[in-house]
């Protein structure tokens, strides 16, 4: 095999992370039909395919994510040696890119990233996007960790991805009026009408079974898979909805919405996705260590 040609390995990590050949020509100067050339004989030179088309899309092969894994790490410590030279320092900064999905709690998101807002050295992204953007975001190393609330690991069959458990929020009744006394569900909500996730989601499932087993049929005035927007209707239809309180934190402090029960043995867990294979960094890891701090060990 050739010797490794770096300038080569340098279009290759551009493109790679992008994802986009056009906008790396015109960020670097070069013409599309340079590059392509390039990364044709980088190819080549190694022996395998890193990079196959589909559509309009450049998207890695198994072999090319092992190899933008090893540029990662090569032109982060270029970028090192660079502030060394430049400042007689080793640059002590670094990134965190953070995949979130759509419908998950915006306030839990922020009490998650709170360590790298308080760290002057770490910068951070947040997209948020479907399930299986974001699995593929976080398998192109686009995304060093991703934020759920479904367990990925459970029916993999091939080990790729390692879910954990970072937060357990209990489920609660949540609306507009303070209760003047204990509540007790479902006989204080006879005559309540409701604002509820959508079918399919953990928290409507977990109302679901209550009611069951209670007997209970609540009267539903909408429903929506976006927290965001259940949290607006929570606020201002009049009705009660069921979600952590985390989600309506800011709500409650301002005596907008109230807290009225727990939902009897009812949570939503939150998971941290990271690739089985990848080395986490320690920034990722301190996330997810001072999340499970705050999970309540519960009898």
């Amino acid at each position: 095999m050739a010797r490794m040609n770096y300038h080569h390995l340098y279009y290759f990590w551009r493109v790679a992370n992008t994802g986009n050949l056009t906008q790396v020509a015109n960020e670097i100067h070069l013409s599309q039909s340079a590059i392509s050339a390039q990364l044709k004989q980088f190819q080549e030179n190694l022996g395998v395919t890193l990079l196959k088309r589909e559509g309009r899309k450049l998207i890695l092969t198994s072999q090319g994510k092992q190899v933008l894994e090893y540029a990662d790490e090569i032109f982060s410590k270029g970028e090192e040696l660079e502030n060394l030279i430049n400042k007689g320092i080793p640059s002590q900064s670094s990134h965190v890119a953070i995949g979130v999905l759509s419908n998950l709690s915006r306030n839990f998101v922020e009490s998650f990233t709170l360590p790298l807002i308080n760290d002057k050295f770490t910068t951070f992204s947040l997209q948020t996007a479907g399930l299986s953007n974001l699995l593929d975001g976080l398998s192109s190393f686009r995304f060093d960790i991703i934020l759920t609330n479904h367990n990925i690991e459970l029916g993999q069959q091939k080990g790729i991805w390692h879910s954990e458990l970072v937060s357990r929020q209990a489920i609660e009744i949540i609306g507009p009026a303070k209760p003047r006394k204990a509540r007790k569900f479902p006989q204080s909500y006879a005559d309540a009408s409701w604002v509820l996730p959508s079918q399919n989601s953990e928290i409507r499932s977990a109302f679901s079974i209550a009611c069951a087993r209670a007997q209970y049929t609540p009267n539903v005035k909408a429903e929506t898979n976006d927290m965001a927007m259940l949290r607006l209707l929570a606020r201002d239809s009049g009705a009660y909805s069921v979600m952590p309180s985390v989600v309506v934190r800011d709500e409650v402090a301002n005596g907008l919405l109230y807290v009225q029960q727990s939902l009897p043995d009812a949570y939503e867990h939150f998971y941290a996705v990271t690739l089985a294979k990848k080395k986490i960094t320690p920034q990722v890891q301190k996330l997810i260590d001072n999340a499970k701090s705050d999970i309540k060990v519960m009898s």
